[in-house]
């Protein structure tokens, strides 16, 4: 599991977590770690980072781009540039449209759901407020996509 951002790290990467707030990010690292997962993941901070990782610019400019993650499980708000817009840019661009983005978020507001699936997200959970069912949810989500589902190829 990654933490703060590398350019130099190995590219190989299941799962990019896009998470502003530490507290959640490390539960769903460690969640993800408990659960069995087995899955290389990265954590970045913001849209901003979330978009330099994929397209293999800024701080990853050293970053093999063409290695894309599987699955991606992205939160709304963040500083910089929100969840909106960092799932815009990625399923308007045809090298990263098919990767499944989760959007994982503490929003249960409709329009925020109804967006998000206009503008192509693969699926929207609400996040518990109990870290136990949080934790459950997280790895039922990342085995199903990681798992289960079939990507073209």
């Amino acid at each position: 599991m990654s933490a703060a951002p590398d350019a130099s790290c190995a590219t190989h990467v299941d799962i990019l977590l896009v998470e502003d707030n530490h507290s959640d990010a490390d539960l769903t690292m460690r969640a993800l770690a408990r659960g069995g997962v087995g899955a290389s993941i990265r954590w970045v901070q913001d849209g901003v980072e979330a978009l330099d990782f994929v397209n293999g610019t800024g701080e990853f400019a050293g970053r093999d781009s063409s290695e894309l993650p599987k699955l991606v499980l992205l939160d709304l708000k963040m500083p910089r540039l929100d969840g909106f817009d960092v799932l815009r840019a990625m399923k308007a661009n045809e090298r990263t449209r098919p990767i499944p983005v989760i959007v994982m978020t503490s929003s249960n507001q409709r329009r925020d759901v109804a967006e998000c699936y206009r503008i192509g997200a693969n699926g929207y959970v609400t996040k518990p407020i109990d870290v136990a069912k949080l934790s459950s949810m997280i790895v039922r989500v990342a085995n199903y996509w990681l798992k289960f589902n079939q990507m073209p190829k």
